[in-house]
């Protein structure tokens, strides 16, 4: 008797807990649906969390003049990497940078990292060695310190998962949600470099795969290679925008592609946008690689991702300020809602974005 009483006990206080007899496909949703589906009850209860979840990083009230910044990526072999072509010290660098990158798209600037990893026993110590060599470069060129972490052993594979921590004056944070309309939309750097260089070292694997002895056939990729392996988090924009007197009104890092993340300022913004083919800056290299892939340049730009530039908005009046600057490319406009958000391609004609969602393997 007291035993069914303790059943009858268990099942009423694990009610509540019980998953739903209506599941739902986590793909029907995508990524960004997901996340919004599993964070929509949770409510800020204190008045220094300034800002949480949907942004490219939390910010926390310091005092009347600054705010820190924090945000977390996972990086998930087999998901995220191939250690078939992904050397060690690279994946170190590149986890750092990826996560300095989110501190960048706020305007601020990191300061310190957190480094927690689950890794297998096939892995020797000099193996995590290489990572962590990786990682130490990237702090020495991004100027953060590694203050903490934690390590557990996990059944198979390597899963690496760093915290930025950074530092933003509270007149200059920049967030998703500032765009206005007719404001300009600009981006850093060049696109689709980091997307096609993973399409060379996806092909070179699957030569290798059926043939071990060929060599793999790198030359004249290299430049596309570092941007798969080694991007750069573009801490340099933010002080290029501080000596050029520039405030954007809404940024974000190029991660997901740039139909993606426009989506995210004009859903965050309440607006719409027009991009413009033809302003897309992207290099040579680039361009032709894409075409002997049969892929479109276009699509490498929009939906590649992985490029880690800065996708960020100006006001009108500050177009002068960018103007003429090699580093920055003005790439359309953001408009009303109900304009929607469309791409002007090379014919002129107006065509519908979409945002990627959920990206494929090593994304």
């Amino acid at each position: 008797m007291l035993i069914l009483f303790f059943l009858a006990y268990l099942i009423t206080i694990t009610a509540g807990l019980m998953p739903s007899s209506k599941t739902s496909n986590i793909d029907s949703l995508g990524e960004f649906g997901l996340i919004e589906r599993l964070t929509s009850d949770f409510n800020i209860k204190n008045s220094t969390s300034l800002l949480g979840v949907g942004d490219d990083c939390a910010i926390i009230e310091l005092n009347e003049k600054e705010s820190l910044l924090m945000t977390t990526d996972l990086l998930v072999e087999g998901v995220h990497f191939n250690l078939m072509y992904v050397p060690l010290k690279h994946l170190g660098y590149k986890a750092v940078a990826i996560n300095v990158s989110d501190i960048c798209a706020m305007n601020g600037r990191a300061e310190q990292i957190t480094v927690s990893i689950a890794v297998s026993s096939k892995f020797p110590v000099e193996a995590l060695e290489e990572l962590y060599a990786g990682i130490n470069l990237a702090c020495d060129a991004f100027h953060v310190d590694l203050v903490g972490g934690d390590m557990s052993a996990a059944y198979a594979g390597l899963t690496i998962s760093i915290t930025a921590i950074g530092r933003v004056d509270n007149t200059k944070i920049t967030r998703r949600s500032g765009a206005n309309p007719k404001d300009i939309i600009m981006v850093t750097g060049s696109l689709g470099g980091s997307y096609m260089g993973l399409q060379v070292l996806e092909r070179e694997n699957e030569v290798f795969k059926v043939n071990s002895a060929v060599q793999p056939e790198l030359d004249g990729f290299d430049a596309l290679i570092q941007r798969q392996l080694k991007p750069e988090a573009r801490h340099d924009m933010v002080e290029l925008f501080e000596q050029l007197g520039l405030l954007p009104t809404s940024m974000i890092d190029i991660s997901d592609g740039l139909a993606s993340d426009i989506f995210h300022l004009c859903e965050k913004s309440n607006l719409g946008c027009q991009l413009f083919e033809e302003k897309f800056p992207m290099d040579d290299l680039t361009k032709i690689t894409a075409i002997d892939f049969n892929i479109s340049p276009t699509t490498c730009a929009l939906n590649g991702g992985e490029d880690y530039e800065l996708l960020f908005t100006v006001k009108q009046e500050d177009f002068d300020k960018v103007a003429g600057n090699p580093n920055l490319t003005p790439i359309g406009y953001m408009t009303s809602k109900e304009e929607g958000k469309n791409l002007v391609d090379a014919n002129n004609e107006l065509i519908p974005l979409k945002a990627q969602g959920w990206l494929s393997s090593n994304h």
